[in-house]
């Protein structure tokens, strides 16, 4: 009879375990649709340069230097700082599957064996006490002697989600799970974003050393000259003190030139997690170019402006924290219904070793439990507009977020802009410095020019050099911070 009345129970109550789960449920935001890219410069937005491929996830690679490549794999794979957000990442998994756990019955086995005495003057002893009679003190007696007790058995719990309070824990950690997968990939584009502009620094200010020597070396022979004219009489000593003041000044850049590089060096190798030192012999300076012609940049395939910025990392942590803050108002309001959980439990028990496997030494309960919240002082309700609260907020955070990667995306787009008009106009420059140059050499070489005219053509095209080297390297990091903005390459770009 009492079967036949538990089972439809526990039919019911699985049936309302399946009903809707209550809170607002989360709606992802759609992007706005938007013909072209927002901006506050459109005459730099034309002069960026759009293909039709798709950018590599490796984005780096489109600098086709082997060099970056190698120190970016090493960061990938030795980085500490990637390290720890992929231990946050790991983290939140684990945490997923624990709120996950409470969608299924618990079992807990149990075994016990001990040795107990009972209160001669203890509840335990009030029944005998009262109908005892004149054997009242030897049943006493007898029930505080001490005994054995051997239990062994299990227990089973399933709380009923009827008002989806697990669901929505369980949906809170999804949400959890893809803010820390996010986050992981933020990481990962800041720190490669980080070393590919360190490692620009590094080869400019590499190269503008080498360009500073070629420099000084003209500057010293310029001064020979004027000395040699000036001891005959030609020149007066002011030209030979303004040259001798700019060798002076060029030698002067040299040292903090050098200090440069040695921190960018550093920077790299705390960046790939190794020691200073490690990496100078696979970052020597390498040789000037024979060529003055700056490495053709790719175009940039950046995908629709009303989804562009969805492939952000931090957009979607932030789209992320706020699904599981509108995923938290359904655990909030879950908490003011009733909770109702089904639990049972079976075993043996007995006081004498030999008969503890009997089958009369069983014991058994089965049924529901209630809980039912009355009165708190108003905890939950308020707890439950805490949690609206938290969820406004963090619409707000995402909807400033947006804002930011817009705001990013165009200062990158804009600089990049500017950087390839500049190297324009710096290469027209070098072309012009190039050909005085060698219009000098050839009226030296015809007997109408003195060498001097020949060696100030030669310092104008080596400072040419240096600003197109400047230019170059600015070039590349602009780029850098262009992939950055928009959250990387896209899936399938490789």
């Amino acid at each position: 009879m009492y079967r036949s009345c538990l089972l439809p129970l526990a039919a019911a109550l699985a049936l309302l375990a399946g009903c809707a789960a209550v809170g607002p449920d989360f709606h992802p935001a759609a992007p706005a649709a938007m013909a072209q890219r927002p901006t506050s410069a459109p005459d730099l937005a034309s002069d960026v340069p759009l293909g039709e491929q798709a950018l590599p996830q490796r984005w780096w690679t489109v600098f086709g230097d082997p060099v970056l490549d190698g120190l970016q794999a090493g960061l990938l794979e030795n980085s500490l700082d990637l390290r720890n957000a992929a231990l946050r990442f790991a983290q939140s998994r684990l945490q997923r599957s624990v709120v996950a756990s409470q969608e299924l019955p618990h079992v807990d086995a149990r075994a016990q064996a001990t040795r107990q005495r009972q209160s001669e003057h203890g509840a335990e002893t009030r029944l005998v006490q009262a109908i005892g009679g004149a054997n009242r003190q030897a049943l006493t007696e007898l029930l505080a002697e001490p005994f054995p007790l051997y239990q062994a058995g299990f227990d089973a719990s399933w709380e009923l989600d009827l008002w989806g309070r697990v669901r929505r824990s369980v949906e809170a950690a999804d949400a959890g799970v893809e803010a820390a997968d996010a986050l992981l990939a933020q990481a990962r584009l800041a720190l490669c974003g980080e070393l590919a502009r360190t490692y620009f620094n590094l080869r400019l200010a590499q190269r503008q050393q080498a360009l500073l020597d070629e420099q000084v070396a003209v500057a010293r022979d310029t001064l020979g000259l004027l000395e040699s004219q000036a001891a005959h009489g030609l020149i007066p000593d002011d030209e030979v003190l303004a040259q001798r003041a700019r060798v002076a000044e060029l030698q002067a850049q040299r040292p903090p030139l050098r200090a440069r590089e040695a921190a960018q060096l550093n920077q790299l190798t705390t960046l790939s997690g190794t020691l200073p030192g490690t990496l100078n012999e696979a970052l020597a300076p390498l040789p000037l170019p024979a060529t003055d012609a700056v490495p053709a940049l790719p175009d940039l395939a950046l995908g629709l402006p009303s989804a562009l910025a969805r492939r952000r990392p931090d957009l979607r942590a932030a789209e992320a924290q706020l699904h599981a803050a509108t995923a938290d108002i359904g655990i909030a309001v879950a908490d003011l219904y009733p909770r109702i959980a089904l639990g049972a439990g079976a075993g043996l028990q007995s006081i004498e070793a030999g008969r503890f496997g009997d089958w009369s030494a069983r014991t058994w309960q089965v049924g529901p439990v209630l809980s039912l919240p009355l009165f708190d002082h108003g905890r939950r309700r308020a707890t439950v507009e805490l949690r609206k609260l938290q969820q406004q907020q963090a619409a707000v955070a995402y909807q400033q977020a947006v804002l930011k990667a817009w705001q990013e995306i165009d200062d990158a787009l804009a600089d990049y802009a500017a950087e390839r008009q500049r190297r324009a106009q710096l290469q027209a420059r070098l072309d012009e410095r190039r050909r005085a140059w060698a219009l000098a050499q050839g009226r030296r070489a015809n007997g109408l020019s003195s060498e001097l005219p020949v060696l100030q053509a030669r310092q104008a095209w080596l400072q040419s050099r240096a600003d197109l080297a400047d230019n170059e390297s600015r070039l590349n990091t602009a780029l850098v911070a262009v992939f950055k903005a928009v959250g990387g390459g896209m899936e399938g770009g490789e």
